[in-house]
């Protein structure tokens, strides 16, 4: 297992990391406890399922507008109960 401790990873800093990264996810050590998984960004791509930023060409407008709501309060509703909370 390639690990890292966080007093190495605060005295090298991101070469720490990127050393490591070269043999593979590195894992960082708290207080002999593991803290967390760093990846290569392919690796935490592939696990994503695919490329960074993969939106079929989609706005983030685009892509809200074309979810289905699932809500089952009305825009009147809504800008009520916002109107009831903004007067606190």
């Amino acid at each position: 297992m390639n690990v890292l401790t966080v007093a190495e990873l605060k005295r090298r800093g991101m070469a720490a990391i990127e050393d490591g990264l070269l043999r593979g996810p590195v894992h960082i050590v708290k207080r002999n406890r593991p803290a967390a998984v760093v990846l290569s960004e392919e690796e935490y791509q592939r696990l994503l399922g695919g490329p960074a930023g993969a939106s079929n060409g989609l706005t983030a407008m685009q892509w809200l507008l074309s979810q289905t709501s699932t809500g089952k309060r009305t825009k009147a509703k809504i800008d009520a109960d916002l109107k009831a909370g903004r007067e606190w």
